[in-house]
C-alpha cells in the first residue's frame, strides 16, 4: 500500500504549480530539467534560475515560432536560446504576442537544433493544459531528484506523463437531478468529473430520449462571453438557445456542455485572441500568433459522455464536420447532421466567414 500520488495526481499538481509560478521538474532517460511557465514567471524566479547556471531555453510552439520568424528545428516546437542578459520583459515579449506590432523585431532569435526535445514538448503540453500561454523556460540540471526534494518541487516522469496525456481522461458521473427548463419542464442535468482534476462537464437531458434510436444531440463548448453575456462577436449564445429550443420542441434530446472555453485555450487566452483581432488578425491568425492551433478542443469528451449515458447514435446539431468525424472515430454513429445556422450579425460576419473558409464549418 502507498499513499503517494499516481501520475494523474502528479500532473494535476504540476499544472497547479505552473499556474502559481512554481517551477516543476521533468525527468527523462536523457536527463532532468527545471521548467517554469513563461506567463507566471516573476523577476525573482528568473534570477534564481540564472543563479543555477547552465543554458536555459524558451520552448515555444511552431505556430508562435512562425510568427517570430524563428526556426522550429524540432518540427512542432522551437527551443529559443535565452540570451545571458535576457530580462523578464524579453521572455514575456517572446511568449506573448500582445505587443508584436509595436515591437516587431524580437530577435535575432537563435533556435537549438541538437539534442532531444522530449522534455520541452511535455513542458509546452503542461502549460497548455494549465490554460497558460504555450511557452516555458526549460533548464537542464544534474542531480534532479535530490534538487526537487530539497526545494519541494513536483517531479514528473516524462515518458509516463507523455503517454498518459495522449489519452482522454476517464470521466465519471457525479450526480444527476431534475431541472425544469424554459424549453422543457422535463429536463435533467448530469455532472461528469474527469480523473485528471480538470473541469467538470455537463449533460442536459431533455425528456426521456430512446437509447435505441439516434438522439438529437449538441456538443456545445462553454462560451462565457456568448452564452452568458450575449456577446455579438460569436454565434455561441444563439446556437445554445436554438439547440435547446429544438430539443424542447421535439420533446427529447441531449445537450453536452463541455468546459472547453475559447476552443480549448481558456477564457484568458481567448481574450488575448480577441485583443489580437482588434489589431486586425482573424480568429485563426490570432490563435496561431498566441502559439495555439485553430482548435484545441477534445471532442472525445463528448463521445465518452454519450456512451456512458447509453447512447450509441446521434442526430448531431452542428455546422462543424470535425465533430462528426470525431464522434464516429470514438464509437458514436452520426445518423444525421442537423444544421444550426443561427446568430449571424454585423459584428461577427468576418468571424463566421473565417470559420467557413479556414476551419471548414458548413455555413
Amino acid at each position: 500500500m502507498t499513499l503517494a500520488p499516481d501520475i494523474t495526481e502528479i500532473l494535476a499538481r504540476a499544472r497547479s504549480d505552473l499556474r502559481m509560478g512554481v517551477p516543476v521538474m521533468l525527468a527523462a532517460p536523457q536527463g532532468v530539467a527545471l521548467v517554469m511557465a513563461a506567463e507566471t514567471l516573476d523577476p525573482q524566479r528568473l534570477a534564481d534560475l540564472r543563479a543555477l547556471g547552465g543554458a536555459p531555453v524558451l520552448a515555444i510552439t511552431a505556430r508562435r515560432a512562425e510568427t517570430l520568424k524563428a526556426r522550429p528545428y524540432d518540427g512542432d516546437l522551437a527551443r529559443i536560446v535565452v540570451p545571458p542578459d535576457a530580462t523578464l520583459p524579453w521572455v514575456l515579449g517572446v511568449a506573448d504576442p500582445a505587443d508584436d506590432l509595436k515591437t516587431p523585431m524580437k530577435g535575432p532569435l537563435i533556435s537549438e537544433r541538437d539534442g532531444a526535445a522530449d522534455l520541452h514538448r511535455l513542458a509546452i503540453t503542461l502549460v497548455k493544459s494549465a490554460r497558460l500561454l504555450p511557452a516555458a523556460l526549460v533548464l537542464p540540471l544534474s542531480g534532479g531528484p535530490g534538487f526537487a526534494m530539497r526545494n519541494g518541487l513536483t517531479m514528473v516522469d516524462t515518458p509516463r506523463a507523455a503517454e498518459y496525456l495522449m489519452q482522454a481522461s476517464p470521466l465519471h458521473p457525479v450526480v444527476s437531478a431534475r431541472l425544469p427548463l424554459e424549453v422543457a419542464e422535463a429536463g435533467r442535468l448530469h455532472i461528469f468529473r474527469p480523473e485528471d482534476g480538470g473541469e467538470e462537464h455537463y449533460a442536459i437531458e431533455i425528456g426521456q430520449p430512446d437509447r435505441d434510436a439516434p438522439v438529437l444531440a449538441r456538443l456545445h463548448s462553454a462560451c462565457f462571453t456568448g452564452d452568458l453575456m450575449g456577446s455579438l462577436k460569436c454565434d455561441c449564445g444563439p446556437q445554445l438557445r436554438g439547440a435547446l429550443a429544438q430539443m424542447g420542441a421535439e420533446g427529447a434530446g441531449v445537450l453536452l456542455y463541455l468546459n472547453q472555453e475559447g476552443r480549448g485555450i481558456g477564457l484568458a487566452n481567448k481574450m488575448r485572441a480577441y485583443s489580437l483581432q482588434d489589431q486586425g488578425f482573424d480568429t485563426v491568425e490570432a490563435n496561431h500568433r498566441l502559439g495555439f492551433e485553430d482548435d484545441e478542443r477534445d471532442f472525445r469528451i463528448g463521445a465518452q459522455i454519450l456512451a456512458q449515458m447509453g447512447f450509441s447514435a446521434v442526430r448531431l446539431l452542428t455546422n462543424n464536420p470535425a465533430k462528426i468525424t470525431m464522434m464516429r472515430h470514438n464509437g458514436i454513429e452520426v445518423a444525421e447532421r442537423v444544421p444550426l445556422k443561427l446568430g449571424g450579425n454585423a459584428h461577427n460576419h468576418a468571424y463566421l466567414a473565417t470559420k467557413a473558409a479556414k476551419s471548414g464549418h458548413l455555413l
